[in-house]
């Protein structure tokens, strides 16, 4: 059988917290179901679910495309006052990582909504965006986003600045107007102001459901779960709800039926799947990359640290120490481990240089010259015939382990 020919780009999973309900490994199994080639996560505000989404659906053969519906503050994400009127003092816009430039955007655009941003929701504002807009491709959002706002208030001058102010950021080519259809009027009014505008900007336009929950029959058990997030039971007659039973995993012949007279906005999903195109790999060792003076690598200005260290350690060092040592070197370059020395070295060096109590080091990391030369450990290997190959040998590659303890009350 053929692959659907629409995919969905707009969707909350569990990890929508509170809101979302579908389920990572039944709603990729779904998928699979109704063989659609590719599928986006985009939870609201958050990443959580990204890795395991992107394992599951890239081991069931579907292609992920990682992405986020993030909230975007109606002015500077500092200000903590609604400033638009809605509780949340943020619009929505729906995010998708095009590779890996785009997936470490997204994730500093997430952080720093939580850590500079955070009122009600973790929002971003427009110069965040700007500066982080690379690899990124912009869906124009639900009825909550800038534009459709714009859209429903008839206002067209603010609509086409919102349009244009994301088009200059990413690229006209890696924005697209974004149209939903549950049965809404609004969304329907919306619609009606989004083609004419997509038409007069060259906007493409592009067709999603907005996936909160798996299928048509669990709208039910997603009014609960609005319930637990708001604090009100299905008794109560004020309770917040969703304004129709639409909100599920459609397949692409109900999509067909909804947009079947804007043929381009299905062809579209397709189109932006083939364009996201993010490759992530699992289970190799990244360490943290360490800033070395100019004029050294990460080999030599460990070989620096680590001779001026002997010296501190035993003056003149004899030829046992020296061989020791470079020999240790020699393993620790050929194991790609001069990084992870002189981070270890550099917090230790930091804690002791505030006064905080470190331990004399623990574990097979005591059996490495490098490493007393560094005063990481302060156990002498030569002196009590400590083994180095106890703790890094190249013939079992594995990270190293160093067991540092810190006092606790700084």
């Amino acid at each position: 059988m053929p692959r659907a020919d629409f995919v969905h780009l707009h969707l909350h999973t569990q990890y929508s917290l509170l809101d979302g309900a579908c389920q990572l490994d039944r709603l990729i199994a779904k998928a699979k179901e109704y063989r659609m080639p590719a599928l986006a996560l985009t939870d609201h505000g958050n990443m959580f679910g990204a890795i395991d989404f992107f394992a599951l659906a890239s081991k069931e053969g579907i292609k992920p495309i990682v992405g986020c519906e993030l909230y975007m503050a109606p002015g500077s994400r500092f200000e903590r006052t609604p400033q638009d009127g809605q509780y949340e003092g943020a619009n929505h816009i729906t995010l998708l990582c095009r590779d890996l430039s785009g997936y470490k955007n997204l994730i500093k655009l997430v952080t720093a909504g939580y850590l500079e941003g955070f009122y009600y929701k973790p929002r971003i504002d427009h110069e965040l965006f700007a500066q982080h807009g690379e690899g990124l491709l912009a869906l124009s959002g639900c009825l909550n986003s800038e534009l459709g706002r714009a859209l429903l208030d008839s206002d067209e001058a603010k609509a086409a600045k919102t349009a244009k102010f994301y088009m200059d950021v990413l690229g006209k080519e890696n924005y697209y107007l974004e149209i939903q259809d549950h049965g809404l009027e609004e969304q329907r009014t919306m619609v009606r102001g989004a083609l004419p505008l997509a038409k007069r900007l060259g906007i493409p336009v592009v067709a999603t459901n907005d996936v909160h929950y798996l299928n048509a029959g669990d709208h039910r058990a997603h009014e609960v779960l609005l319930c637990v997030q708001t604090g009100k039971t299905m008794k109560d007659a004020d309770r917040w709800r969703f304004s129709s039973q639409q909100f599920y995993l459609k397949s692409a012949e109900e999509m067909r039926a909804l947009f079947g007279e804007v043929p381009d906005a299905l062809r579209n999903t397709i189109a932006i799947a083939e364009r996201c195109n993010l490759e992530l790999s699992f289970g190799k060792i990244r360490l943290p990359k360490y800033a070395v003076p100019d004029g050294h690598t990460l080999d030599s200005y460990l070989r620096t640290l680590a001779e001026e260290g002997l010296r501190t350690r035993y003056g003149l060092p004899g030829p046992e120490a020296i061989d020791r040592l470079n020999r240790e070197l020699e393993v620790i370059k050929k194991m790609g481990f001069a990084g992870y020395f002189l981070v270890v070295w550099d917090f230790i060096s930091y804690a002791r240089s505030r006064g905080i109590p470190v331990g004399p080091g623990r574990g097979s990391a005591a059996g490495s010259l490098v490493a007393y030369s560094l005063a990481i450990t302060n156990i002498d290997p030569l002196k009590y015939g400590l083994l180095f190959e106890r703790f890094l040998n190249p013939e079992r590659i594995s990270m190293p382990d160093m067991d540092i303890d810190f006092c606790d009350e700084r």
